[in-house]
């Protein structure tokens, strides 16, 4: 299946992110979209580079996040290294 999205079939999903106005929409769209186990990762991903960027350790973010340390690693090479997503909103 995943071998069958195409460009188009992403970038549809991009503009439909983007017509969430208000917080309450982007979580009407989520609950649609995402079962939620994958919000939670996602709001565990977010809060934990918000903690890295206020320059927490590693260790502290664990702590506060329970995340895990193969996934806070990707999450802090986006960080610093990523399209800057993170670092912008």
């Amino acid at each position: 299946m995943v071998d069958k999205v195409t460009d188009a079939m992403r970038e549809s999903l991009y503009a439909t992110i983007i017509k969430a106005n208000t917080v309450e929409e982007c979580k009407m769209l989520l609950d649609d979209l995402c079962t939620k186990n994958e919000i939670d990762q996602m709001a565990q991903r977010v809060y934990a580079a918000k903690l890295l960027m206020e320059g927490n350790t590693y260790s502290k973010v664990i702590a506060e996040t329970d995340i895990s340390s193969a996934t806070l690693s990707r999450v802090s090479t986006c960080v610093r290294h990523g399209s800057g997503g993170y670092k912008k909103f």
